[in-house]
């Protein structure tokens, strides 16, 4: 019998011979430690392109200038690897780009920036209309910074369902919130109806009132602005709320905790979790906040945070104390243990106290019936995880 060569696969096929499991090429991936590991071994074969385009392009956070810029004109430019984009946040800071702003006459180059910054946010506008599958977006901008940028939103035709920015509230902000009918999550810092006070050539400033039937699944809300959670909380299912006072007068924060509440009452679905923060907390005040607590289904037969107050809230799971003006102060977390068992004696159902100091804040909940202090918990997501 005649013998047959040995045969060896061939240099094409030597993708096919080595090929993994999809699941293989997601472990060895989860397994790198650093973006530039995955970009570089995106190289290797199309199998691990495949998966290493997908990690690096699934969560984008954005901050460097001239990287934002890049990063988005290969978004606008790729199709096939914005529509991988599914979380984005993009944070503008001045401070930090020109952080040798005592030596800047030294460096004449900072003024070739300028071209660089009037080309971020077209860069930016033109790789969010291709992120068609974008859900979570974040803009961050610095207080010092221009927010008139709500047009970079403009035919972005993605559903988002959680959104945080920074933006003036604007008639571009506006229309695009209202075609978000998948939103659940939404933090606003600015907020204004009446808009601009002057036409610009004559021509009346559009609406900057949201339609009545948008937001249909909105359920958390973070805003500065108490004249925002009045129009946005009535019609709609929200659960979790954030938000301040914006007037200092006493009589005219009672009108204004009036109005609010009687907004609050008009959620379709009950409350869990209601933070209105003030600029002067006082006792007085807080019973007054309590007794409207207490007077609306919407806020009593599911609540299970509240926010700072001056004196605990019986019924609740979660309560904040202000603590500030105590002599002296509990300081120790053998005193905020103890404090924390005094409170729960006279209210059972609280299982966490977190105690404000002049705005700092110290944790302690029961576990099992005894009281730890706990020193790793962000409290400010904890008006969000209840």
């Amino acid at each position: 019998m005649e013998r047959q060569p040995t045969s060896f696969p061939k240099p094409g096929d030597a993708l096919e011979y080595m090929e993994l499991t999809l699941e293989a090429y997601r472990n060895i991936v989860n397994y790198l430690g650093s973006r530039h590991d995955v970009a570089t071994l995106c190289r290797v074969s199309k199998g691990f392109q495949y998966v290493c385009e997908r990690a690096l392009y699934n969560t984008l956070y954005l901050r460097d200038i001239s990287r934002t810029i890049s990063i988005c004109n290969t978004l606008t430019g790729q199709p096939r690897l914005s529509v991988l984009v599914d979380a984005l946040t993009i944070y503008l800071s001045h401070d930090e780009d020109d952080s040798d702003n005592d030596n800047q006459h030294e460096h004449p180059e900072d003024i070739e920036m300028t071209p660089i910054i009037e080309a971020y946010w077209p860069a930016i506008s033109g790789a969010l209309k291709k992120t068609k599958r974008l859900r979570y977006l974040n803009i961050h901008i610095n207080k010092d910074t221009n927010k008139a940028v709500a047009w970079v939103l403009d035919d972005c035709t993605f559903r988002l369902r959680r959104f945080h920015c920074d933006l003036n509230w604007d008639f571009h902000l506006v229309a695009f919130l209202n075609t978000q009918v998948d939103l659940i999550d939404l933090y606003i810092l600015d907020y204004n109806e009446t808009g601009s006070v002057t036409p610009i050539n004559n021509v009346s400033s559009p609406s900057l009132v949201l339609d009545a039937n948008s937001l249909p699944n909105l359920a958390t809300l973070e805003c500065t602005f108490s004249e925002a959670a009045i129009a946005l909380v009535p019609g709609r299912p929200i659960t979790h709320l954030k938000t301040c006072f914006s007037r200092l007068d006493l009589f005219e924060k009672r009108e204004e905790m009036a109005l609010l509440f009687s907004k609050i009452k008009l959620s379709t679905q009950p409350f869990r979790s209601l933070d209105i923060a003030d600029s002067r907390y006082s006792e007085a005040f807080s019973m007054e906040l309590i007794s409207s607590v207490v007077r609306f289904r919407a806020t009593i037969s599911e609540l299970r945070y509240i926010g700072t107050l001056v004196l605990p809230v019986m019924g609740k799971e979660c309560v904040e104390v202000e603590v500030s003006e105590w002599v002296p102060a509990p300081a120790s977390p053998s005193a905020f243990r103890a404090l924390s068992s005094e409170m729960r004696l006279y209210t059972p159902t609280v299982m966490r106290v977190i105690f404000v100091n002049e705005f700092d804040r110290t944790v302690v909940t029961a576990v099992n019936g005894v009281w730890r202090v706990e020193p790793d918990v962000n409290t400010d997501m904890l008006w969000r995880d209840i």
